[in-house]
């Protein structure tokens, strides 16, 4: 219970210190310096050679101490200065399917002067090293498993620095407000009649066909305007000419994608209907989806997959990244 309190304390210190913030600046204000492991045992070398000097009153003895001690003391300005001045910014971070990786993109830029052993990262996870040169800049992308639908937010991000000699370490923990959007894991699975292609209104248990993607019907002779992602490459490679794979799909109402007419619980529908989003806006045809209380009217391409794939992501959920903050 007080590593808790001490950690909801320690957070809450941290956003007043460090708001959260798409550009941070790193000061004296972000800022942290502490001795290394390597750095607590040379301060206790440099105190056993004074006790030394002063036991022997051995003035080489003294010189070397003290050289050593300002060596320490000038390491200390050396470690602050490469990270102060260094700005990060975020950059996007592009939809992912969960259980897969979300990759958020950062700008680190110098202000004048050379960034030497930077690392930064979500630890425990190895920290990334980067160089920024002077007036330069540097990019870089972090991974993060996206684990369930909804909005990824990014955790504070560490900075470090243990250049030049490795005795101390300088570090900030900055919020880029860093937020990816995760959609559900695509289920393969048959759609109910509800959700495809249904009766004609006019001919109960009739439907007609048209051009489309749904059933294979045969091979027949290519024309100009056909799509190059139904062209029967065997077919060519054999001499037969250049044929077309041909498709019917149930004609007389509109496809929808209805959240209602599927079994299962919450997840698994959602899980069932991103597949079948991604398959259809792979084919170019049209479709539209029904889920409570959000209707998306038929379309098709790749901003149709986009819309219903954000639909369904945050279907229960907050829209809002930051009110998903923890």
């Amino acid at each position: 219970m007080p590593a808790r309190l001490f950690a909801a304390r320690w957070s809450r210190w941290l956003e007043r210190r460090i708001p959260p913030a798409r550009q941070v600046r790193l000061d004296q204000r972000r800022i942290f310096i502490l001795p290394t492991p390597q750095g607590l045992m040379f301060g206790v070398a440099l105190l056993l050679m004074l006790l030394a000097a002063i036991n022997y009153q051995n003035s080489l003895a003294y010189g070397l101490t003290f050289l050593l001690l300002s060596l320490g003391l000038v390491t200390i300005l050396h470690t602050y200065r490469n990270l102060a001045g260094l700005v990060l910014a975020a950059g996007e971070a592009p939809p992912v399917f969960a259980g897969e990786q979300a990759g958020f993109r950062l700008r680190l830029q110098s202000s004048g002067r050379a960034h030497r052993g930077i690392a930064l990262g979500w630890p425990p996870a190895p920290l990334q090293p980067v160089e920024i040169e002077a007036d330069g800049s540097s990019e870089v992308e972090l991974f993060l498993p996206a684990r369930q639908r909804g909005w990824l937010r990014a955790p504070r991000l560490r900075v470090e620095s243990r250049f030049p000699l490795g005795l101390l370490v300088a570090w900030s923990w900055v919020d880029l407000d860093l937020a990816a959007l995760v959609y559900p894991r695509p289920q393969s699975g048959e759609l109910p009649p509800a959700g495809g292609g249904v009766e004609d209104d006019e001919e109960p248990g009739m439907a007609s066909t048209r051009s489309g993607v749904d059933d294979f019907q045969g091979l027949r002779p290519y024309q100009s305007g056909d799509s190059r992602r139904r062209l029967h490459w065997k077919a060519w490679s054999r001499g037969q000419g250049l044929l077309v794979k041909d498709f019917a799909e149930l004609q007389g109402h509109d496809l929808w994608l209805d959240f209602d007419s599927l079994g299962g619980d919450r997840e698994a529908r959602l899980s069932l209907l991103c597949h079948w989003v991604v398959q259809l806006a792979g084919h170019e045809q049209p479709f539209g989806l029904r889920l409570p209380r959000v209707t998306r009217a038929p379309g098709s391409g790749a901003l149709q997959r986009d819309l219903c794939l954000r639909e369904l992501a945050l279907f229960g959920l907050p829209a809002n990244p930051a009110e998903g903050r923890p």
